[in-house]
C-alpha cells in the first residue's frame, strides 16, 4: 500500500458556483480519516452494509456470524453491520434468519461485538421486520413461501394483501398488533445495546414491513 503525505490530500471546489473568481479550494475528508457521529468515533470511513447469512437456528448467532462479522473487522472495516436481524419470530424473512427477539440471543451476540471491539471496530445492528415477505424459502432453495414441513408461519402486514403468488398470504395487523411491533422494534434495541451493539439501523426497505405501510400497493388501510 502506498500513503501519499498530507500535502497530496483531495481538494475540491467550493463556493458561489457562479463566479469562478470566487471558488476556493478546501481539503475532502478521505476513506482512511476518522469520522465522528454523536459519541460514536469511527476509526475510518469503511462501513460494511447488512448481508444476508441465512444461517441461523431459532435466531441464533453462531460461529459462521463470529467468523464472518470478525474477519471483516480483522480487515480493517470502521464499522460492520450484522445481517437483518428480526425483533420477532414472524419478522424473518427466512427461518434461518438471525434473531433478537429473546435475551437468551443476547450471549452469542455479545462474544461477536467483543471481538469486534478488540479489533478496533464499531459494532453496528440493523433491526428488521419482513412483514408479508416472510416466511419463505432461503434463496438458493427457492425464495418462495414455505410449505408446513419447512416450519412456515402465518406473516404479517399493513393489509391482507399478498406480495405476489409465490408468497404466503399474511394476515393484517390489528392497532394492537401494530403496537406490539412498535413494542418488539423497542425491546430489540434494548437488547442490542445489552449485547455491546453501538450503532443500530432500522430497516425500512426492499419490500418489508415498515416500508409496506408506506406504500399504497401494499397498505390499503383506512384507520
Amino acid at each position: 500500500m502506498l500513503l501519499l503525505p498530507d500535502s497530496f490530500g483531495v481538494t475540491r471546489d467550493c463556493g458561489d458556483w457562479n463566479n469562478a473568481k470566487n471558488l476556493k479550494r478546501e481539503n475532502m475528508a478521505q476513506i482512511f480519516d476518522p469520522l465522528s457521529i454523536r459519541s460514536i468515533t469511527l476509526p475510518n470511513r469503511i462501513v460494511v452494509s447488512p448481508m444476508c447469512e441465512y444461517s441461523s437456528i431459532d435466531g441464533f448467532a453462531n460461529d459462521w456470524h463470529l467468523v464472518h462479522l470478525g474477519s471483516r473487522a480483522v480487515g480493517g472495516a470502521g464499522l460492520v453491520f450484522t445481517e437483518a436481524t428480526a425483533v420477532t419470530p414472524e419478522g424473518r424473512i427466512s427461518p434461518e434468519d438471525l434473531g433478537i427477539w429473546s435475551d437468551a440471543h443476547i450471549e452469542f451476540l455479545a462474544r461477536i461485538t467483543h471481538f469486534l471491539k478488540s479489533q478496533g471496530c464499531v459494532p453496528g445492528m440493523q433491526l428488521a421486520h419482513a412483514g408479508r415477505k416472510g416466511s419463505t424459502q432461503k434463496p438458493w432453495v427457492g425464495s418462495e413461501k414455505l410449505s408446513l414441513e419447512e416450519g412456515a408461519w402465518v406473516p404479517v402486514a399493513p393489509s391482507a394483501i399478498a406480495y405476489s403468488d409465490k408468497y404466503p398470504f399474511p394476515k393484517e395487523l390489528s392497532k394492537e398488533g401494530i403496537r406490539g411491533v412498535v413494542e418488539a422494534f423497542a425491546n430489540a434495541a434494548r437488547r442490542a445495546l445489552d449485547a455491546g451493539f453501538r450503532v443500530l439501523e432500522i430497516h425500512a426497505a426492499h419490500g418489508y414491513l415498515i416500508h409496506e405501510f408506506y406504500s399504497p400497493l401494499s397498505n390499503k388501510r383506512t384507520d
